[in-house]
């Protein structure tokens, strides 16, 4: 059983009622969107990567124990461009887009200057980001697009270089219990310095309906160990008291990324794994706005998600899922997908580690809580709290998920769910209003049915038992996407 990851998937813009199998709970009302990779290969080019792949945007609204399903294509620049050439003419992280060879040696010239000072695709298909009162795709570029989240309708264009100095920003927020949110982003070599910043931007809407990152504000900065090699980071984790920030060996090299046209290279070749440098953990107080005073160090480890963080007893607790090394990136091109179930593959599997980091003393640790999990989601009411239970996928033969588990990091048991022949998105949890218990509340994941000419359903869990309590069947071919963000129904 394998998922065709470079199949091209159609978008349905209308809405689409799904047949409801099973009771979804009164109380559970509102829309799930979810991003992804949705378009591959454009007239005769195609990209490289999975991850290069057009954003597709779907959504699933419930109301009253009914399901409604659409899907739209993010109608950024990047679509707009490619789609009226019916070729890929804007780079991405994992291929670079050449000048079509039928072009005049101007439009060519015009080509060569844009890729030596880069601006970068507003093709944002990893996740959605709110900021204040408005929804945000986005990736991990300097630009994310603003969505309609009822129709998908792809509306401005924001480029955080007009409010902060950040060329890079992580595609995972934090948002606070009065509604702000904190990003994280990269600042390359400026006045000679490269830094990584955390920033807030406040909650609600601006009297003055200008776009919410016109209030946004640095909370704190933190210098890179070389000016021009940064880390590269997916998410970072949040206490009351702390940020936590992983500074790994996953490096981006600058002069290679800016050199990377001209020798006919992707950006991607311009990442690299530095297995023999070691992790270093920031611990960032939100009072001072500064590091504290020990600095922790660990093995070298790529990380792409945090699970969750937490203060108990002088400690900061840092949950994490880590790879020896950054080959699951590799595994993506779309090559290798192709060859990914065969006997030669080799699967770097990851682990979900509890980093302890003493704040009185030196030392940390790297206790492994269970193995084979990525695309963790918690019960978000306990995030920078203690917590208990998290839900992943299972990824434990490979990248692709088949099932998902519930885990208990107090008792380190897990539940599983298995659908057969069905491949499982990153479940999110939401929880029962005025819920009590963490686990209280149901678990939304998308699931692509690999049986032929049978369409996909969103399943929903109780978050509990991990048993099914219903499922809304829709007549669509799903693609596999990466993050989603659920909008509870204000009415």
């Amino acid at each position: 059983m394998q998922y065709d990851y470079g199949k091209n998937k159609d978008e349905h813009p209308e809405p689409i009622k799904a047949e409801v199998k099973g009771l979804i709970p009164e109380w559970l009302q509102g829309t799930l969107i979810r991003n992804g990779p949705g378009l591959f290969s454009l007239g005769e080019t195609r990209y490289n990567h999975w991850f290069d792949g057009m954003a597709l945007l779907h959504s699933f609204t419930i109301k009253k124990g009914e399901v409604t399903y659409r899907s739209k294509y993010l109608r950024g620049d990047t679509y707009n461009s490619n789609m009226q050439a019916n070729r890929i003419v804007v780079s991405e992280m994992g291929t670079m887009a050449y000048p079509d060879p039928c072009k005049n040696i101007f439009s060519k010239v015009i080509t060569f200057l844009s890729h030596t000072i880069p601006d970068f695709t507003d093709n944002c298909a990893n996740n959605i980001i709110k900021y204040g009162n408005d929804y945000h795709a986005t990736s991990e570029t300097n630009y994310i697009r603003k969505i309609d989240p009822i129709t998908l309708e792809t509306e401005d264009k924001v480029d955080y270089l007009k409010y902060l100095p950040a060329n890079i920003v992580a595609s995972h927020s934090h948002y606070d219990s009065e509604g702000n949110s904190y990003s994280m982003g990269t600042c390359i070599a400026e006045k000679g310095k490269t830094k990584y910043m955390l920033f807030k931007v406040p909650g609600g809407s601006r009297a003055d309906g200008s776009p919410p990152l016109k209030s946004a504000e640095v909370v704190c900065t933190v210098p890179c160990r070389s000016l021009l090699t940064p880390s590269y980071y997916h998410s970072f984790g949040m206490t009351d008291n702390y940020f936590v920030f992983i500074e790994q060996p996953l490096k981006l090299d600058i002069i290679k990324m800016a050199t990377a046209y001209l020798r006919r290279v992707s950006w991607a070749s311009c990442m690299k794994f530095h297995p023999e440098d070691s992790t270093l953990i920031h611990l960032i107080d939100r009072k001072t706005k500064k590091e504290v005073g020990i600095k922790f160090y660990t093995d070298a480890m790529a990380v792409y998600h945090q699970v969750n963080a937490f203060e108990d007893d002088g400690h900061v607790v840092f949950d994490v899922i880590c790879y020896d090394d950054n080959s699951l990136y590799d595994m993506f091109y779309l090559d290798k997908l192709k060859e990914q179930m065969g006997a030669d593959t080799v699967y770097c599997k990851p682990k979900c580690k509890r980093f302890v980091l003493p704040l009185s003393d030196m030392g940390e640790t790297g206790e492994v809580l269970c193995d084979g999990v990525e695309l963790p989601r918690i019960n978000y009411n306990f995030n920078g709290k203690k917590y208990r239970y998290s839900y992943m996928c299972c990824v434990d033969i490979s990248p692709v998920a088949t099932k998902i588990v519930k885990f208990d990091a107090e008792t380190k048991q897990q539940i599983e769910w298995s659908g057969g022949d069905c491949f499982a998105s990153e479940p999110v949890f939401i929880p029962r209003p005025d819920a009590v218990d963490e686990d209280d509340g149901v678990v939304l994941t998308s699931i692509i049915n690999a049986k032929p000419a049978q369409g996909g359903f969103l399943l929903v869990l109780d978050g509990k038992s991990f048993k099914e309590v219903a499922r809304a069947c829709i007549d669509v071919d799903f693609h596999m996407d990466m993050h989603g963000y659920f909008i509870p129904d204000s009415s």
